[in-house]
This record gives structure tokens, C-alpha cells and sequence, in this order.
């Protein structure tokens, strides 16, 4: 058992360390905070490997990590709890809700990118909406919680349609990693 409890903490510290290399390749990213990138996919491969558990620490420390180690952008302390360490967090929660289950990794990304796109939406609309531009996309910006929907949803569906897209191409050759037999509960 002790020896599972090192592999497995060992497999958590590799996959975070990729998640924060991924963070630095980024296809696109927003002025004021958010990418599409592909970091999103080491969290949600061990959250369904190791459980809800062990995922929300696993996003909490990655969070962590995005605000502190990759320049992270916050106004308040409301933002940088929510966008880095709720955020991470959630996403960390909902993939490990799909532990050892077959299909976990799409129904967990769908899960865990869905939360923390609610983690942001909320937060934009609340803090960051205070500095809502008058124009967004060509539209007219009157409502926060429009224009954080707009915003949080532009990088979080791509981020989300990634993961879904890397996990389908790699689900054939290497289904035997995306659960963990030791561990499983379900």
C-alpha cells in the first residue's frame, strides 16, 4: 500500500510538472487571462486515474502553480481564489467523479472543463465585469454575465473539444493507463 501511495504521488508530481510545461505552448491567448492550450490533459488523466480526491489536489496545486509560477493575471483576491484555485480545483473534481469508469476521461473532461468553466463564468461576471469593455466580439456589451460568458466560453470549449480530441486519438494505444486498477472505486 505504501508503495502505490509513492507511485501514485510520484505519477501526480510528473503529471502536474507536464500540465505547467503544456501551459507555456499556447495556441491562443486572451489579454486579460485565459489560453487555449492543452494543460487541461495530465489533470484530467490522473483526477480519473486516482479519484475526486486526489484530482482537486492534483488541479489545486496546478492552480496554484498557473498563478504563482506562470504570471498569473488577478484583480482582487476574489479573482485569484476563484480563476487559479477553484477553478483548478473543480476540474481536478469533476474528471475524478468518472474514476475507473469506461469512457471516464471524455465524460470526465465534459465534467471537470464544464466546472471550471462555471468557476470562471462566475468570477468574470462578478469582479471582472467591472471592466467589461464596450465592444466584444463586434457586440455590444450591456450585461456582465453575457460578456463573461462570451469570454470564459472562447477558450474554455476549445480547451475542452482539445482534450476531447488528444483522449480520442490516444484512447486505442493507451486505454490501459486512463484507469487505474490499484485504486479504482467504482
Amino acid at each position: 500500500m505504501k508503495n502505490e501511495k509513492i507511485k501514485m504521488l510520484c505519477e501526480a508530481a510528473m503529471l502536474i510538472a507536464l500540465a505547467q510545461i503544456l501551459s507555456y505552448i499556447k495556441l491562443f491567448e486572451f489579454p486579460d487571462g485565459g489560453s487555449i492550450d492543452c494543460a487541461m490533459i495530465p489533470i484530467i488523466l490522473f483526477s480519473v486515474r486516482h479519484g475526486k480526491g486526489w484530482g482537486t489536489a492534483a488541479g489545486l496545486i496546478f492552480g496554484f502553480l498557473q498563478y504563482y509560477g506562470a504570471n498569473g493575471i488577478s484583480i482582487s483576491w476574489i479573482s485569484l481564489i476563484a480563476d487559479y484555485f477553484i477553478a483548478y480545483a473543480l476540474l481536478g473534481f469533476g474528471a475524478g467523479l468518472f474514476q475507473g469508469r469506461k469512457y471516464g476521461v471524455y465524460f470526465g473532461t465534459l465534467a471537470g472543463g464544464t466546472l471550471r468553466f462555471a468557476a470562471h463564468f462566475v468570477v468574470g461576471a462578478v469582479v471582472w465585469g467591472a471592466y467589461m469593455p464596450d465592444k466584444f466580439f463586434g457586440m455590444t456589451m450591456t450585461n456582465e454575465w453575457f460578456y463573461s460568458f462570451l469570454y470564459n466560453i472562447s477558450y474554455m470549449l476549445p480547451d475542452i473539444a482539445i482534450c476531447v480530441a488528444v483522449f480520442a486519438l490516444l484512447y486505442r494505444p493507451l486505454k490501459k493507463y486512463f484507469t487505474c486498477a490499484d485504486l479504482q472505486t467504482a
